[in-house]
């Protein structure tokens, strides 16, 4: 039978102690995305909302959307288009990967940072948590800011009549530097692994 450990020998000092126990300053941040989250299913059951009223013919529920999407046209817009109905259903998946963020910052964020969520043995525990760790979970940030950028990029190409050369130009900039950022913090990652790896052998 093993001897349980020592509660003396594991108790830290004070100064220790306090520095480690300053991480619970990080709560408040995650409480806090937790609502920008309820924020985001809000503006999505709104959105939504006002897609459907407008499916069925509601001309102020159109309006509302064409103002959301930012989308112009020299025509009137009388009843839902093609163009429309597809600028709102990226603006609605552009809240759901933002929203898939959020839970991997939270989730993620409090299991490496905070304090072990023990959800080893818990049927919805995600697949990714059982190996999160810092490095693990900036490329799955680095990631995910990949496919919102590209989101946003599609929305702006197919509503490209709105916008000026020089923006369409920048937008296009921005999303091949997360891009190559992204791959970039992969290799160092595969790299740093290699190592740890090669220490251990």
């Amino acid at each position: 039978m093993s001897a349980s450990p020592d509660p003396i020998k594991n108790k830290l000092p004070a100064l220790p102690n306090l520095i480690f126990a300053s991480r619970w300053l990080q709560l408040p941040l995650y409480l806090g995305l937790i609502l920008a989250q309820v924020v985001y299913v809000f503006h999505f059951w709104v959105e939504l909302v006002h897609l459907i009223e407008a499916a069925f013919g509601n001309t102020e529920a159109l309006q509302k959307l064409v103002t959301s999407i930012g989308y112009k046209t020299d025509a009137p817009i009388a009843s839902l288009n093609e163009t429309v109905i597809m600028l709102v259903v990226l603006a609605l998946i552009d809240v759901v990967m933002i929203s898939n963020l959020l839970i991997m910052v939270i989730v993620g964020g409090y299991e490496t940072f905070v304090s072990r969520m023990n959800l080893e043995s818990h049927p919805d525990q995600p697949e990714w948590l059982s190996h999160v760790n810092a490095s693990v979970l900036k490329v799955k940030l680095a990631t995910a800011i990949i496919g919102i950028s590209s989101i946003h990029l599609l929305k702006t190409f197919i509503n490209a009549g709105n916008y000026t050369d020089k923006v369409l130009l920048w937008q296009t900039l921005i999303h091949i530097t997360f891009l190559l950022s992204a791959l970039a913090i992969a290799y160092t990652d595969k790299l740093m692994t290699a190592a740890t790896h090669q220490e251990k052998h």
